[in-house]
């Protein structure tokens, strides 16, 4: 399998890669591009939730543990007297770190179902349904920041398949075969249970339609090709030749003046009028 540090390096290059698409086909708002982005190398390190002594392992559940203590702590405010508020705030920060890391790791095995396409479908999803509704960003954005999660998660697996290949020794190591599976046949609980789990975040997610819409848009792509190469000069300094200077974006095409780049915005409710006398 690679490692920590290759699979975040790569992880990174490719969610780069694709902000950068992203941000050239304007395809949403500045501000929205680096959680989004990093939902990206988030999910080039997260198959390896099931290693228990691994960097990702405790890095997710110390961010978990912080993100519901905090939760709890505000939610709670102004319901209880200081010295409350601090037993609660401690009390899940502990719980989540220790207590539901020890649990989670007796449970998952490593190349498990965490290592599968039924996995990276998941926490795609699951990633959609926290940036509507904990980060309360526009749908389009969070299905965006679910597909470079996806992306991320394959990225991953696809690394660890290529480093069970010993190129050198001309060999296929015994790992080989158990990161891009598309469940854990091994353990058909865990499997049923991850499948449940997709099932009740595409329950919770919110409609597709503007994502869908908004990179199915010809303007979008038209964009995003005439945004390719430079028109003029490399960096201001290295003159393009005119067979390979690019047109001009074509006639039509819509710039995003909206808060979400492209994506569309939710049809706003037609108002009703009143009934006649």
């Amino acid at each position: 399998m690679a490692n920590f540090t290759t699979h975040i390096a790569v992880g990174t290059v490719v969610a780069g890669t694709l902000a950068t698409l992203t941000l050239a086909a304007d395809v949403i708002a500045t501000e929205n591009l680096i959680p989004i982005t990093l939902a990206g190398v988030l999910g080039s390190i997260l198959p390896d939730i099931d290693l228990k002594d691994s960097r990702p392992s405790r890095a997710l559940f110390s961010g978990l543990a912080i993100f519901f203590s905090f939760t709890v702590l505000f939610s709670a405010a102004g319901r209880f007297s200081i010295a409350e508020l601090w037993i609660l705030w401690l009390g899940t920060l502990l719980a989540v770190r220790y207590g539901v890391r020890n649990a989670f790791h007796k449970l998952a095995h490593h190349r498990g179902i965490w290592h599968s396409i039924l996995a990276a479908l998941f926490c795609a999803v699951a990633t959609t349904v926290v940036f509507a509704n904990v980060f309360d960003r526009h749908s389009g954005v969070a299905w965006l920041a679910g597909g470079f999660m996806f992306i991320g998660y394959l990225v991953h697996l696809t690394l660890d398949e290529i480093y069970s290949v010993d190129v050198m020794d001309t060999r296929i190591k015994a790992s080989f075969g158990t990161a891009m599976k598309l469940f854990d046949r091994r353990y058909p609980y865990a499997s049923a249970g991850m499948a449940a789990a997709l099932a009740l975040a595409i329950w919770v997610a919110p409609s597709p339609t503007a994502f869908v819409t908004g990179l199915s848009s010809r303007d979008m792509w038209a964009g995003l090709k005439d945004e390719l190469l430079p028109k003029e000069t490399w960096f201001r300094l290295v003159k393009v030749p005119s067979a390979v200077a690019t047109s001009p974006a074509p006639a039509g095409s819509t710039s995003g003046s909206i808060i979400t780049g492209t994506l569309p915005e939710p049809a706003a409710a037609q108002p009703v009028a009143p009934a006649a006398q």
